[in-house]
């Protein structure tokens, strides 16, 4: 009798050292959790106004003259240089230059100048401000934020590499537009990704006007990290010397969003025509 008592106490011992056994590992686990991963840079805030949830309706310019109070024209002349149009008829230049113009002097012009496509000396004296992305030295860049009418345009300074492989502070600025309750990005020559300072500086936009190139100004892989982090509902993409270019842009953004062709150079957009979800929409053009 002693025996089997003895026998069973052991079998009870041994039951409940293999369950702690198997209990082990995961408390272990529970006790020692692997490290968050590196949170990227992304925007925090929102462009004035609520972000739109209605379905898309991006209208082509060529079926509207006038515009309404809540709606803005892009037209891509070309390079980096577009022309936005407010509700009242306040024309903006990006990248003014003197290779790649509008039809119609601006009544605003910015300019950046990592190359001459992108500023000109000699702007025309009939534009009300001309904003320069770059300041007097790399220790003063330049600040902006004018208002005209309904359009306001302020920028964000980054740094470009200079002619040596060296870096120049603040040598480019993102230029941001308000009007019709949307803020428009204008990324210029933007030669690296952004950190959290800059995004906050830059707001949530609705609309960014991105540098594809993927040589000239950042890789492609960089590109796609500031348009994640700026989370804007549209892009429109820029700065492509061929089809080629393009193309190998589109490839990887379609992994991330839609991508849609124009057939005509300019858009009418509105906060209630934006896209639902992320999409990039191409403009004739080069």
């Amino acid at each position: 009798m002693a025996e089997a008592r003895s026998r069973m106490l052991l079998a009870v011992l041994a039951a409940a050292a293999g369950l702690a056994l198997l209990a082990w590992p995961l408390a272990a686990f529970e006790r020692v959790q692997a490290p968050a991963p590196e949170r990227k840079p992304e925007m925090a805030e929102n462009c004035p106004g609520l972000v739109a949830s209605d379905v898309p309706r991006v209208i082509p310019a060529a079926f509207k003259v006038a515009l309404n109070a809540d709606q803005v024209r892009l037209t891509y002349v070309g390079h980096s240089t577009f022309l936005i149009e407010s509700p009242q008829l306040v024309r903006v230049a990006t990248d003014y230059n003197d290779y790649v113009r509008p039809p119609v002097v601006p009544d605003i012009a910015t300019m950046n100048h990592a190359h001459s496509t992108h500023y000109t000396d000699f702007p025309d004296p009939a534009i009300k401000y001309v904003l320069r992305g770059w300041g007097p030295s790399p220790d003063e860049p330049a600040r902006h934020d004018v208002t005209l009418k309904d359009v306001r345009v302020r920028n964000v300074p980054t740094n470009i590499r200079d002619w040596r492989g060296g870096t120049e502070r603040h040598g480019n600025s993102i230029f941001i537009f308000e009007m019709a309750n949307m803020c428009i990005a204008h990324l210029g020559h933007l030669h690296h990704t952004l950190n959290q300072q800059q995004l906050n500086e830059i707001g949530r936009v609705d609309v960014v006007l991105v540098p594809v190139d993927g040589n000239m100004t950042l890789d492609i892989d960089g590109m796609m990290e500031v348009l994640q982090a700026l989370k804007a509902p549209l892009m429109i993409p820029m700065h492509f010397f061929s089809t080629f270019t393009l193309q190998r842009f589109l490839e990887r953004a379609r992994q991330n969003w839609a991508v849609e062709t124009s057939e005509v150079p300019s858009l009418v957009v509105s906060k209630t025509s934006l896209p639902t979800k992320p999409q990039v929409t191409v403009l004739p053009g080069h």
